[in-house]
């Protein structure tokens, strides 16, 4: 016996169809349906017929789409997982480094099982967090995950419900946080049957998916609650450790109450029930420092935000690239502001947005913005997903990894940089053939406006270049990745030894840099006794070293005599002054 519960206002009469029968819910207010049948329980397929009209289509809050977005939906029995993490506590965040993992490429088998065996390997290399990109069902067997339309269920591809609760235990096993990445800004364009049950979607406002998530108008108290539900599922019944909010800048929302506010109440309220901490990330490109600002102070009560304008700062003084919102950016001095006071742009013109853009961060710790040099949005909207290795080289990929797990931010890997991994992260999807035209179609319109061939460019639905984006474990323990995965190994070790390099202090951050064109360009950081000393220019440039100090690590043939330091080119060295 099941009751099942559903909200449509959008129509007159629901029924629900299970194997070949049907039977009609009762309406009882608010645009809520509602019936118990006897014969259905734990493993019953199911869906709605609206309004007379079939096909069936799956239930908007369904935790297993077992045959697919378009299937029936079937009912899940969290009660019968045996967990054996009932005394786990997740590190703590403002210590934490994070990795960032997509399913379906991490391993060859692209499962969450498959990935379970690769958890001794995360958790020796250093690790805290590891943060899954989406696994919410989405169309197709492969793609990024950002096109979800069943939230409350887990990808049959990667395993299904009992794989994620599995990898999660697993994780919690060998100490490490899991973090969902979820997508709360709009529904994927094929399988999305929540407009036909009620208004998720407003046309008040457009987003570059089209209309925009209700949180505002008309019904978005019930839309709210399908979000927040969905997040304290998560967290409740699947033990993840936090969640990760996709373009939250997208949310469009006037209301008294953000829902980011409500979304940070509602798990603030969970974690005194269960005695846990969560923790909540934002991805914005905003530069508002409401979002991890507390609800006592103003703002929304998240823990930490994505700082895309270090990662700007850094990768273009690297690159040398100034297309698009790079445009912004490229100056070491940039560089420098991300590193002492956060956001680059924190109240000036932004010529790429041509509009004053951001901010000051105020006094908030490091530890409430992440750290990286490469994440899956950053290599993957790459026409060829080249990674900074590729881009840059060895060297240069050498200094950026000890600028971001030395940087007073949270570090976030993206899966296989630590090893300068072969394989580019490429767009790829599995959508029908008419919409798959239309993704394939439009990927190579957007490159070819930037002077790429079209030949160049990966077709998004080619299992090929699936194929290509997945990690080579076997480089892992060979020439040149192998020392590539020690340097990062050493930078983790230190970390995390350090105290200083822990505790987020932006007053405790100082830089210095000189930039005589490509010729003669470096750049210092210092954090307590540590200080990271880089030439990122083409001549050997030299460095002081006071009586006492000591060179901990260094990435090339560095020489220290006399007081001095001499760095090659493309070189980086990590010196303690105690």
């Amino acid at each position: 016996m099941h009751r099942f519960r559903v909200w449509a206002p959008a129509v007159k009469q629901v029924e629900i169809k299970i194997d070949e029968t049907r039977s009609e819910l009762r309406s009882i207010g608010g645009g809520w349906w509602e019936a118990t049948v006897a014969q259905a329980g734990p493993g019953s397929d199911y869906a709605y017929i609206l309004d007379g009209e079939e096909p069936a289509v799956p239930d908007p809050r369904s935790e297993w789409q077992p045959a697919g977005v378009h299937g029936p939906s079937r009912l899940v029995d969290h009660s019968a997982f045996q967990w054996n993490d009932l005394s786990w506590q997740a590190p703590e965040f403002a210590e934490g480094i994070i990795y960032e993992l997509h399913v379906g490429t991490f391993t060859a088998e692209g499962t969450l099982d498959a990935a379970i065996s690769r958890l001794v390997y995360l958790a020796d290399l250093g690790v805290t967090h590891v943060e899954l990109l989406p696994v919410a069902a989405f169309p197709g067997v492969h793609g990024w995950g950002y096109d979800g339309v069943d939230l409350f269920a887990v990808h049959e591809p990667y395993g299904g419900p009992e794989a994620l609760k599995r990898f999660v235990d697993a994780a919690h096993g060998k100490g490490l946080a899991v973090v969902l990445d979820v997508v709360y800004n709009h529904f994927g364009p094929d399988g999305a049957y929540l407009g036909k049950f009620g208004p998720y979607l407003t046309s008040s406002h457009t987003t570059p998916w089209g209309d925009a998530v209700n949180f505002e108008d008309a019904g978005s108290h019930e839309v709210r609650r399908f979000f927040c539900d969905n997040a304290l599922m998560w967290l409740r019944e699947y033990h993840i450790d936090g969640l990760r909010l996709d373009a939250v800048h997208a949310y469009m929302d006037r209301s008294a109450i953000n829902f980011m506010e409500q979304l940070s109440e509602e798990v603030r309220e969970l974690e005194r029930g269960l005695g846990k901490k969560f923790v909540l990330i934002a991805e914005s490109d905003l530069n508002d420092p409401r979002l991890v600002t507390s609800r006592e102070l103003g703002g929304y009560g998240l823990d930490a935000a994505w700082s895309d304008d270090f990662h700007h700062a850094l990768v273009t003084v690297l690159t040398g690239e100034r297309e698009g919102y790079y445009a912004d950016f490229g100056s070491l001095e940039d560089l420098r502001k991300s590193l002492e006071q956060i956001f680059v742009y924190d109240g000036q013109y932004s010529v790429y947005r041509d509009r004053v853009h951001g901010r000051p961060a105020g006094q908030l710790p490091g530890w409430k913005f992440l750290g990286y040099s490469q994440n899956h949005d950053q290599v993957g909207n790459r026409a060829q997903g080249e990674r900074l290795s590729h881009l840059v080289g060895t060297g240069c990929a050498k200094v950026a990894a000890a600028l971001v797990l030395l940087a007073p931010f949270v570090p976030m890997l993206f899966q296989g940089e630590e090893f300068a991994s072969s394989s580019p992260f490429l767009y790829f999807t599995d959508h029908e053939d008419e919409l798959g035209k239309l993704v394939s179609e439009g990927r190579k319109k957007e490159f070819i406006a930037f002077g790429w061939k079209p030949e160049e460019i990966p077709d998004p639905q080619a299992q090929e270049t699936f194929e290509k984006s997945k990690l080579n474990w076997e480089e892992a323990r060979e020439t040149p990745h192998i020392s590539m995965l020690e340097w990062y190994r050493a930078l983790i070790r230190l970390r995390r030894s350090t105290p200083s390099l822990m505790d987020g202090r932006m007053d405790a951050v100082n830089v210095r840099f000189g930039d005589d064109g490509d010729e003669g360009k470096w750049f210092e950081l210092q954090r307590g006794p540590i200080r990271v000393v880089s030439n990122i220019g083409a001549t050997c440039h030299i460095f002081s070293l006071p009586v006492g100090a000591v060179v901990e690590l260094k990435s090339d043939d560095i020489k220290a005599e006399e007081g001095q330091l001499s760095l090659p080119p493309y070189s980086v060295a990590v010196v303690r002054h105690d």
